[in-house]
């Protein structure tokens, strides 16, 4: 699908806006700006691309790392398409937000079969790759290639909605129009590159979400936000998010130093990881052995003996649009009993599989 950007006609007195715009974040840029991050500069594409999609939703000191561990296990397209899904899926354990990484993976084997695993370089090609959306786009076309386009996350959202006074809500459609057009329009396109770094890093270190240092600012004096004292009412939503919570009972059944697990295939959150037997319900339950004695018999048809080893207190993790909250019961069988979708494995291989965080949280506080 190709893409195209339409820019309106600019008034005598906005091409002056804009230039003086660019012109004083760059000058800002190139002797104030002292914010430091490993691919900073960073030209190749491939680099470019995954530091972009373990951002995403991802704070840099915790994305750091599984960066550095991502560029020396697969140096490149061809290495990352030929992993096994497992393995990858192991490297990524932590970061959540796992979509990610089955995009990463869709698109590297996307990019070996329909570019011989050389990233491509049209705009519109690299909008196409799965997991890749307008900005992840732009930062790879404007760092890697130097070509004009903007690119638009929350630090610019906020930079252009402050500086600007923009009274449109940025997750509507008509507000990220207006914002797509205005930053496009904004962009110096001889050095791109550089004026994505700028007004990226601006929002991240000055134009911060909570108490910006406007006296720092090299926008303050054309800053409508500024001056109008209405900083903190920019950038602004239309949808409140909603926040859901879900009960996660995990019953842990051992059976002869093995354990019951089955991978996540359903579209849910976190697909293609692994589990032990779930027990989902709609409201917080009171755990008891009759309880577990019925969940046996209504969920895996086990009506024999077992032994409760322990229960742990209360868990809870926080995720975007949704809380999960509930416990681990460990649970010793007599025998492994047949259970659709799961299998067994050696106890002491449970750290070759690939948990969500809520699972290995448990698992790392009951063996500390």
């Amino acid at each position: 699908m190709k893409v195209s950007i339409k820019i309106k006609k600019e008034t005598t007195n906005e091409k002056l806006q804009t230039k003086k715009f660019s012109k004083l974040l760059l000058h800002w840029h190139l002797h104030h700006n002292t914010r430091t991050m490993p691919w900073k500069g960073e030209k190749d594409p491939y680099k470019i691309w995954l530091s972009e999609i373990i951002l995403q939703q991802t704070r840099v000191e915790q994305g750091l790392s599984y960066y550095n561990k991502f560029i020396a296990t697969y140096p490149n397209i061809q290495s990352l398409a030929n992993a096994k899904d497992e393995t990858v899926f192991k490297l990524w354990e932590g970061l959540g937000y796992y979509s990610r990484c089955r995009n990463l993976l869709h698109a590297a084997r996307e990019m070996t079969e329909k570019f011989d695993a050389v990233f491509p370089t049209n705009y519109n090609d690299i909008l196409n790759l799965k997991g890749v959306g307008s900005y992840t786009a732009a930062a790879i076309a404007s760092f890697a290639y130097n070509q004009p386009y903007a690119v638009l996350d929350g630090n610019v959202y906020r930079v252009l909605a402050r500086v600007f006074a923009i009274d449109l809500a940025i997750d509507s459609n008509d507000g990220k129009k207006y914002f797509t057009n205005l930053s496009q329009s904004l962009i110096d396109i001889k050095q791109p590159a550089l004026y994505n770094q700028a007004i990226m890093d601006l929002g991240a270190t000055v134009c911060k979400p909570q108490q910006p240092i406007c006296d720092a600012c090299p926008l303050q004096k054309m800053c409508k936000g500024y001056q109008q004292n209405s900083i903190s009412k920019y950038p602004f939503k239309a949808k409140k998010l909603t926040i859901t919570t879900r009960w996660f009972y995990y019953l842990i059944l051992e059976s002869n130093n093995k354990v019951l697990i089955r991978q996540r295939t359903e579209k849910d959150i976190w697909q293609n990881l692994h589990e032990f037997y779930l027990v989902e319900t709609q409201q917080q339950q009171d755990i008891s052995k009759t309880t577990i004695k019925n969940w046996l018999k209504e969920n895996v048809n086990y009506t024999g003996k077992f032994e409760i080893k322990f229960t742990s207190k209360e868990q809870q993790q926080k995720l975007t649009h949704r809380t999960i909250k509930g416990n681990f019961i460990t649970i010793e069988l007599p025998v492994q009993i047949k259970v659709e979708n799961h299998f067994w494995i050696d106890k002491k291989d449970i750290g070759k599989h690939s948990f969500p965080r809520f699972i290995n949280a448990f698992l790392e506080r009951r063996d500390t």
